[in-house]
């Protein structure tokens, strides 16, 4: 029994499970590799403790919410789960501390304190113990909130004043369109609520166990409500003989009522120097008031009221359907523990335990099969409507429904790692990038909206002075151009419909990561596909052996030790062949790649060489007693593997590769909806692209392509004034992804590189979903335009009627209000479109 294993049973004795090892310098080095987390990725291989203790953190998770000063440090020297029980007691013992929680499974700590000075003596404390603690570098306390009753994005710019103006707060970022508020403060969470309060709206802290979507309160439909019925009850006074002073003591209650949180939003957003369109409410609600015009005043804080209750409804509807995706993985699992299963919640489970899921049920983590068979709707993921069979090995997701058989599973990833969280924080980052236009339209209302409120000022002063009329007509002026002067309709035309796609695309298995991808896939006039894994299954099999200058065995085991290193799929293919045959590798040495060649290496003294016909006359052999079988084979849309040395070839190894069904239809679905250029970008040959082009559909491929070549193929096409998508795996293919107008990865849910690297992810393997994406991007496009056309076209109009006196001020909040209920319904449509 070695040293360190000694040591690791005696140290359960104690509980301590200190130890000498030299772990804490390998974890080091980990972190040197900003390697955040720095536990190992299987347990260690003690006997100290039990399966269930090595997996299992016994603390109580610290909530986002808890009051003190919050820190993490790194805990280095961890052999065991009991050894968090002694680090946690010990710590806790400490005075000052009020919480404290050890991880074994991150390898951190995470501790509560009444004061920060308590952390210094932290260190110490613990490696009394033999542990060592290393503090994680952190910005500052950075939480996310919902917020309710933003109706536009001068809403979030009111709040992001009023914040910015609080000591505590060192950063804010509020985002209309995902109703989110990220914030790096010093104070406590109750403090943030209540500014955000003051403020006129409602703030919820956003944790990682709950979607944060907020719940509506009724207060605000009952005071609309009752405002209402005081309207209504003045109004049917005024014809009935009541006192025109209590007719006007109603409307007035009916403004109070109905203009609270309004005038309360309007307060600090002057206060905060915003002008948005409560001010403006606001300020034509007490000018009618001023003039005596008591019912108009109390329509118009109705009518704004209610518009504003409508819009809110609305609204949530798109920004649920991005938090709904939270919900489809369940809070918590069966996990196998000896013979019994012990239900835990998910924040709960560690890499490594093994997880029972009973058919019908949803897979609550990421995880492979260890054992069991079933088939799984992996729908909820990757959009692919028929269930996916699962096997011993096989992947499978949180989220996802196991539909027949029960499975063991052992889990992958922590909860926060899932490929589903990774979804929904990418989509909610993707909500918060703004489009070109939408960033457009922004400046432009900025620029809108002060001018049109000088200009009813001067209206409201300048005219009675000059030209024939009453201050009291021209003042009435200005207070339609005040409301007129809200951009409310034209400043949510592209946000909401932006969100609207990106929601229905998270639901179809795609990703597209903000509203400038949208747009630029919705203008897309060509795409560009890999061909290999992209339009082909990308799991090639060898056709046909041909050994010309030695026996099939010898040429299969050079061929074997050669390719053995390579993780290209064909030269996964002649291994897999050479081993199924029983052909073991050769000892080789020296091994190199020949980029967009093939591959060398040195057996027993001889370089030999695996690779294509490029290979070969660049070593200057002459290849012309083989290149009509070659020709052949090639026209028979085969991958040729020639293996050979500097003097001498072996023989010749065919490799075929078989057409997706899904990429057939998906070409033929991108020709139908309208995108003109088709293209397969190979590095194979003629003949072989030739083939598979003829079979997928494409308009035209480039072949023979090095990896540079692939670029300079999209510069080519983008040269002949296509704007170009271009389609592959998102490793590979990464410099033509980037060149492109837009890179499109698929396969997304196998690959967290694919996730990383593309502007647009298709999660499942095939491109069934891209004639969708393309489809929806211009629907968006076309949606966002109708809304902005309407949006002016109703300012205008209402600015035209104005002077005629055609226009009332309550039918200015009428066009206001209704025309941005309208552009938001128009913008849900987004949300219905199907594949």
């Amino acid at each position: 029994m070695s040293e360190d294993k000694e040591q690791s049973d005696s140290c359960c004795a104690d509980q301590s499970c200190s130890s000498t090892s030299e772990k804490p310098k390998e974890l080091k080095f980990k972190k040197s590799l900003n390697l955040v987390n720095v536990a190992p990725s299987a347990p260690p291989t003690d006997t100290c403790c039990t399966s269930e203790d090595r997996h299992s953190d016994n603390s109580e998770t610290i909530p986002d919410d808890a009051v003190g000063h919050k820190t993490e440090f790194i805990v280095f020297g961890m052999d065991c789960s009991a050894c968090t029980n002694t680090i946690e007691k010990a710590v806790r013992q400490t005075e000052g501390i009020s919480q404290v929680q050890v991880n074994y499974s991150t390898g951190k700590m995470k501790v509560v304190a009444l004061e920060e000075a308590v952390f210094e003596k932290l260190p110490a404390t613990v490696e009394r113990l033999g542990y060592t603690l290393e503090k994680v570098q952190q910005k500052g306390n950075v939480r996310t909130y919902s917020i309710e009753g933003m109706d536009c994005s001068s809403c979030a710019l009111t709040i992001e004043n009023h914040l910015k103006s609080q000591s505590a707060v060192k950063h804010v970022s509020v985002n209309f369109s995902s109703g989110k508020m990220t914030i790096e403060h010093d104070n406590t969470v109750e403090d943030i609520i209540k500014e955000v309060s003051k403020a006129g709206y409602k703030a919820s802290l956003v944790s990682r166990n709950r979607s944060g979507e907020v719940k509506k309160g009724k207060s605000g439909i009952n005071r609309v409500v009752l405002s209402g019925v005081l309207l209504l009850i003045g109004f049917i006074g005024s014809y009935t003989g009541v006192s025109e002073f209590l007719v006007n003591v109603i409307y007035a209650a009916a403004i109070v009522l109905g203009g609270y949180k309004p005038a309360k939003s309007a307060f600090y957003a002057v206060k905060s120097r915003s002008l948005d369109m409560n001010v403006l409410m606001t300020a034509a609600v007490l000018g009618a008031a001023a003039i005596g015009e008591w019912f108009e005043g109390a329509t118009v804080v109705w009518l704004f009221a209610l518009g504003n209750i409508l819009q809110e409804m609305s609204i949530e509807k798109t920004r649920n359907s991005i938090r709904s995706l939270i919900d489809l993985a369940p809070p918590e699992a069966f996990v196998k523990s000896g013979q019994q299963l012990i239900r835990k919640p998910v924040e709960e489970i560690s890499v490594g335990e093994v997880i029972v899921v009973k058919p019908g049920d949803k897979i609550p983590l990421d995880g492979e099969v260890i054992s069991g068979e079933s088939s799984v709707n992996q729908a909820p993921i990757t959009g692919e409507s028929i269930p996916v069979d699962k096997h011993l090995g096989d992947s499978v997701y949180a989220g996802t429904i196991n539909e027949h058989g029960s499975l063991d599973i052992r889990v992958t990833k922590l909860v926060e790692d899932t490929t589903i969280s990774k979804i929904i924080h990418l989509v909610e980052e993707a909500q918060e990038q703004k489009a070109p236009t939408e960033a457009f339209v922004d400046k432009f209302a900025r620029v809108y909206t002060p001018i049109v409120f000088i200009l009813a000022l001067s209206v409201m002063l300048f005219p009675p002075l000059f030209i024939p009329g009453t201050w009291g007509d021209w003042f009435y002026k200005g207070l339609e151009l005040l409301v007129v002067a809200c951009p409310c309709a034209l400043v949510i035309s592209t946000p909401v419909a932006i969100v609207s796609a990106i929601g229905n695309a998270a639901k179809n298995g795609v990703l597209i990561k903000g509203g400038a991808f949208l747009e630029i896939a919705g203008r897309i006039t060509a795409i560009a596909f890999d061909k290999t894994g992209t339009l082909t299954e990308g799991k090639p099999s060898v056709s046909q052996v041909i050994a010309t200058g030695t026996t099939e065995g010898e040429l299969l085991s050079i061929a074997h030790t050669l390719e053995e290193y390579s993780t290209h799929p064909i030269a996964k293919a002649v291994v897999g062949y050479a081993k199924a045959k029983d052909f073991n590798a050769l000892q080789g040495e020296k091994f190199r790649n020949i980029v967009g060649k093939g591959v060398g290496a040195v057996i027993g003294g001889q370089e030999y060489f695996a690779g294509n016909l490029k290979l070969f006359q660049a070593l200057n052999y002459p290849v012309r007693e083989l290149e009509s079988q070659i020709d052949h084979l090639q026209q028979e849309g085969h991958t040729i593997v020639i293996v050979g040395t500097q003097d001498k070839i072996l023989g010749v190894i065919a490799v075929a590769d078989s057409v997706r069904e899904t990429s057939v239809k998906a070409v033929r679905d991108l020709h139908r909806v309208g995108i003109s250029q088709v293209v397969m970008l190979t590095g194979d040959n003629e003949g072989t692209a030739k083939k598979v082009a003829a079979q997928t559909g494409v308009n035209r491929y480039f072949a023979e392509l090095l990896p540079e070549n692939k670029v300079n193929s999209i510069k080519q096409l983008q040269d002949e004034g296509y704007l170009v998508a271009m389609v592959g795996d998102g490793i590979n293919d990464a410099p033509a992804l980037a060149t492109a107008n837009l890179g499109v990865a698929m396969g997304g849910a196998g690959t967290d590189t694919a996730m990383e690297t593309a502007d647009i992810v298709l999660m499942a393997d095939n491109l069934e979903k891209l004639p969708h994406t393309i489809k929806l991007s211009r629907a968006a496009i076309r949606v966002i335009k109708q809304n902005i056309w309407f949006s002016l076209i109703i300012k205008a109009t209402a600015l035209i009627l104005i002077f005629p006196e055609l226009l009332t001020l309550w039918i200015a909040v009428i066009s206001d209000t209704g025309a941005a209920l309208i552009v938001i319904l128009n913008s849900m449509r987004l949300l219905r479109i199907k594949n």
